[in-house]
Formats: C-alpha cells, structure tokens, sequence
C-alpha cells in the first residue's frame, strides 16, 4: 500500500474516463503514473519513497488518482533521489513509452534522430536519446513553437512536405530514426529514413489508419516499431523505471519540467480541462 504523495495525469487516464478501452472494469479509480510512500507491505519496503505505473492500473484495477493505491510489492521502484514527488509522477507513461522506443529502436551515441512531436513522450524521448549521445532534430508542427524551441537551443525544423529535406540539411544525410509521436506523418517520415532505419510510432489517426509508401519503405530495408506503454505491468514497469532513476541521479537526464500541479480535489475539473483541449502536463498532488 503507497500513501500517494503525487500522480500523474495522462491522455491515457482521460480516454480511459470517456470510456475508450474496452478492457476496463468498472466501477475503477483511474490514474496509472504515481509517486509517494510505502505505508504497508514487505519489512524492507515500508517506510521506502517510491514511484510506479503499469497497465493494471487504472483499467483492472484501482490507480492513482487517489489517497492510496495498492499493487504488488515487485511493482514498486525506488524513487530517485534528485526528483520532487512532483517531478517523478510526471515522468511515468511519457518516460516509460520514450524508453522502450530509444531501447527498440537501437539508439546510441551518434544515432541520428528525428523526433516528431514534442509533447510530453516526444520530450521524454529527446531527453533520452541525446543521454545516450544521439544527435537529435525535432519536427513540430506550428512556426511559434518552432521559435520557442529554437530559443532553447533545440534544433528544430517545421513539418511540411519537404521534411526528408529537412533532415538531410540538418544530418547532411537521412536519419536513423524517426519516433512519430503524433500517428499523422508516417508518410513523410519514411523518405527521412536512411537505409536501414527504424520508425517508431505510439498513435494514430482517428480512424486507426494511415497510407504508408511500402515501394519506399521494403527499398530502404526499414523497420516500422509500434510501442505501445500499455502492454507493461507494473512489475515490468518497475523494472524500466530502475533504469531510469540511475539516468536521474546521475544527471544524465534532467528533472522535468512545465508540469502544472493540482491538487486532487481539483481532480475533476482537471478532467474536464483536457476535455476542453488543455495540453498542459498536470500532476495531482496531495494535502495531507
């Protein structure tokens, strides 16, 4: 049993609300991401500062969006010691999505990476792979977000037609990987591929389909990776999230950051925020 000291609110726990995943039981406490304390189980655990996540929660069982959550005792990892409560709730889903697609995709020191999106995984997954010493680009959409990122020191282009282009000027050849964390640019992702390369995508269009030029794609010898975060219990999640806390503590990977904290009581109207079309990284956090 972990006394919840924060809780991450994904896209995933909304959907799952609205009642998209059809493997829900309910009645159910949503909320799959979470930090706080253990207050019973194994001698060794009690007392512990920990984080967790995993598919069963939230779906088959109770989550995190509450004062407890209970799950089992090889489905907690130790938190990292540099992050606030805060800031591990925050990491979950985005972190754990961004590294099973760095770790399948094969990205290294000197990969050259295309990360389309920067949302909450597509910043995940640039923290991680520049950890690793990839050089990376990233693709957004808006010219205003384009500007912010290029204010950052961020190495950005503006999706269009002329992205395989794009990456060529910056790369000075086509790129290893390219993670789509959108679903809607497999098309133009593909003539980005070097030979060889891999496409790693974790959404997809509101009729689950998108046209793919498989001439282009079978020519290149590429590789397509669907990851999807939501095939990880919290045993296995546990385990990723170990991997994680050492790139934490180490430094290799900064504290997130931009979260929006709210308190539970406010969990609803959160909620109904992101119906509204908020984009903002909220975290939960508790009173007591």
């Amino acid at each position: 049993m972990v006394r919840v000291e924060a809780a991450g609110l994904n896209p995933s726990d909304f959907k799952n609300v609205l009642g998209k995943f059809p493997y829900t039981t309910v009645p159910r406490t949503p909320g799959r991401d979470f930090a706080g304390t253990v207050v019973a189980g194994p001698t060794d655990l009690v007392g512990r500062e920990v984080w967790g996540s995993g598919r069963e929660l939230g779906f088959t069982r109770d989550g995190s969006h509450a004062e407890y959550v209970a799950l089992p005792a090889a489905g907690v990892a130790a938190n990292p010691g540099n992050l606030s409560f805060a800031a591990a709730a925050a990491c979950g889903v985005p972190y754990l999505t961004a590294w099973e697609a760095v770790e399948r995709t094969g990205i290294h020191a000197g990969s050259t990476v295309v990360i389309i999106g920067l949302g909450a995984v597509g910043g995940a997954a640039r923290a991680l792979a520049a950890a690793r010493g990839a050089r990376v680009l990233v693709a957004v959409r808006r010219i205003e977000q384009a500007g912010e990122l290029r204010a950052r020191g961020i190495h950005t282009v503006v999706l269009g037609d002329d992205l395989a282009a794009d990456v060529r000027t910056h790369f000075g050849d086509a790129a290893e990987v390219v993670f789509d964390t959108t679903g809607f640019w497999l098309p133009l992702a593909v003539p980005a591929l070097a030979p060889g390369g891999r496409v790693a995508i974790i959404a997809a269009p509101a009729d689950g389909h998108e046209r793919v030029p498989v001439l282009d794609f079978y020519r290149r010898g590429a590789t397509l990776v669907g990851v999807n975060s939501a095939r990880h219990d919290t045993t296995t999640s546990a385990a990723s999230l170990n991997a994680l806390r050492g790139l934490f503590e180490s430094g290799a990977l900064p504290a997130p950051e931009g979260m929006v904290e709210r308190p539970l009581l406010k969990a609803v109207e959160t909620y109904r925020d992101l119906a509204a079309g908020a984009t903002d990284k909220f975290v939960f956090v508790s009173e007591h």
